[in-house]
This record gives structure tokens, sequence and C-alpha cells, in this order.
């Protein structure tokens, strides 16, 4: 029970990552504000942790809508009288070569998956720096360190991230918040399951470990950052990856 009666909020909860996450966390203890933009999704995941014994409730947040993600962090935030952690895990991909992508593609995926952090952060880092406590762990990617073909939008919307992870390590330290990021590799997603299996193969021949990873591994890593045995670490940059970017 390493999270024992901390109050956790999930972005991007109700499938993939943010699902095992939300899982792992309420196992450790956690109750879980699962965020996400599917009512659907969301619901069922915080089904899930209930059944096993768990404390979840959902929220309906889209994390590119300021005023909705204020309003539901003040809502977790009056109900629990706090909030201990935060996952900023929601994001989309719209992938096309520089010369295809359009505008409009570039818009969704910064929104969610760089601004849609910052209004989750900036809604919640009162709310800890007032209590002189807090975890932030914001999801990049390799790709935001090393870029990807086809992922403008997304490769810079994670460099940001880590960008802002680093700068926001510095400002909310000295307050008793630590920030990091998680920089997932090939992971198996419902994003991955659309990939065609030849394409997939090739993408395990690049890893030394020569295997994906599975939601459980980053999940750990969120755990891992949220618990008590990573209190002296703030500002890194953690790759979940099998090695991919040695």
């Amino acid at each position: 029970m390493r999270l024992k009666d901390q109050v956790a909020v999930i972005t991007g909860g109700g499938s993939g990552l943010g699902r095992e996450a939300s899982l792992l966390f309420a196992q450790a203890g956690a109750t879980v504000a699962v965020c996400d933009v599917n009512k659907d999704q969301g619901i069922e995941t915080v089904k899930q942790i209930q059944e096993q014994g768990g404390k979840a409730h959902f929220n309906l947040v889209d994390v590119g809508n300021q005023k909705q993600v204020a309003e539901s962090m003040e809502q977790i935030h009056g109900q629990h009288g706090k909030i201990d952690i935060l996952i900023n895990n929601a994001g989309i991909t719209r992938d096309a070569m520089i010369h295809k992508m359009s505008p409009e593609q570039w818009e969704q995926v910064i929104q969610i998956n760089l601004t849609g952090v910052f209004n989750c952060t900036h809604a919640i880092v009162p709310f800890m720096r007032e209590r002189g406590y807090g975890r932030i762990i914001n999801t990049s990617s390799v790709v935001g360190v090393y870029g990807n073909m086809g992922q403008t939008n997304y490769a810079a919307a994670k460099a940001g991230v880590i960008a802002m992870t680093k700068t926001w390590a510095k400002e909310l330290g000295p307050k008793g918040i630590s920030v990091n990021a998680v920089a997932p590799g090939f992971i198996k997603t419902p994003m991955t399951a659309a990939v065609p299996e030849k394409i997939l193969k090739l993408m395990e021949e690049k890893v030394p470990l020569k295997r994906l990873g599975e939601a459980q591994d980053i999940a750990q890593a969120y755990l891992f950052l949220a618990s008590p045995e990573a209190a002296y670490i703030n500002g890194c940059v953690l790759n979940v990856d099998g090695g991919l970017v040695l």
C-alpha cells in the first residue's frame, strides 16, 4: 500500500496506459480520479477498480479545454480536500509526413498532448503548493528526444513536455513538489493495435530486448515516481523503452 490514503488524478485513465496506471494506483491504496474524454471507457475503468476493492470515481475531462479542466480539478479537490498525485497521461496521435500534415492535425495533437499537460498542471499546482507536497508525472516519449518520421506534431509536443517538466521541477521543487517525466518506447496499447503486424515486427527488432513493452511497464514507472522511494528524484526523464535509445 505504497500510496495509502493518497488522491491521484490520472488523465486518459479510460484506456491503455492510463487504465493500467489507474488499476495499479488503486491497488497501491490510492483513491483514483479517472479523468477521460470517453465516458464509457472511464466508467469501465472505475468499475474494474471497484470490483477489485479499490477506490475510484470518474470525471469527464477534455484536457484541451482549460475551463473544463479547472472546474473538474476544483471539484476533485473539494471532494477529497487534497490532490497528492497528478499523472498527465492523456494523449493522441494524428500522424502524417510534414508535407501531408494538415494544420488541424498539428493543432489537435498540440492541444491535447502539450496544452493539456499545462492545463491540468496549472489547475492542480495551487492545491499542492498550499499543502507543500505533490508528485507530478508527465508522459513524454522517446520520440520527444530523438524525433520520428511522420510525427512532427507528436514529437514536438512530447519534447515540449520534457521542457515543461524540467522547468516545473525547478519552480516547484522548493515547494515540496517533484516533477518528473516518463518517456515510453514502443508499447502495446490501443494505439499500436492498429499497426500492421509487419511493422510491429520491425519495431520489435529495433529494441535490444526484442519485444514491445507492456502497459504495465509504464504503470510501474509511474508508481515508482509517485512513491516514497522516489522522494529525491526531481526533473528526471525516465526512459522505459527496452534500451531503444541506447
